[in-house]
Formats: structure tokens, sequence, C-alpha cells
């Protein structure tokens, strides 16, 4: 039989599991919506803008993903939007992202 510290222990390492997958889901939504956003600020539609999106989402993977997708986005538009316009966008879209999660 389990103990109930087991039970807990358990139930917070379910909510971990569950709140670093809805983390993940929140980066990958916002950074898929940066990169088209960023695709239009270069010019860029349709196809063009969703390959571009999906490489913003490769960027994305491994350790410190946001920093190299800032700093990615950055380099790409450079004369187009300053860092802080960036800073500003990714934070909008991630809110944005976590409240469409939360309410899904």
């Amino acid at each position: 039989m389990m103990s109930s510290f087991d039970d807990r222990q358990k139930s917070y390492e379910s909510k971990f599991a569950h709140d670093a997958e809805l983390a993940f889901r929140a980066e990958a939504r916002r950074n898929r919506r940066l990169g088209l956003w960023a695709a239009d600020l270069l010019g860029q539609s349709g196809p063009e803008a969703s390959q571009y999106a999906e490489a913003l989402l490769a960027t994305a993977l491994g350790e410190n993903g946001g920093g190299r997708v800032f700093e990615r986005v950055s380099a790409d538009l450079q004369g187009h939007a300053d860092p802080q316009m960036i800073r500003t966008k990714m934070e909008a879209l991630l809110a944005e992202a976590w409240q469409e999660l939360r309410g899904a």
C-alpha cells in the first residue's frame, strides 16, 4: 500500500510534467506566430512564410531556445524591427498562447 507521501510525490511529478508540456506547447505556438510575423515584415507570404516559421521552431529546440529564437529574429529583422519591438511581440504572443492553452 502506498503512503500518502508517495501519492503526493506522484501528484507533484505529474503536475510538473503537465506544466512542462504546457510551457513547451505555449513556446512553440509563440515561436510559430513570431516566425509568421517576422516573415510578413520581410515581405514573405504563403509557403515561404510557413517555411520561415518552421525553421524558427527548429531554432528553438534545445537549451536556451527562446534566446536563440530572439537572436535569429533580431538578425533577420535588422532594419525592419528593433530588439525592443521583437521582445514586446514575443511577450504578447506568449501570453496569447498561454491564454489559448488554458482556455482549451
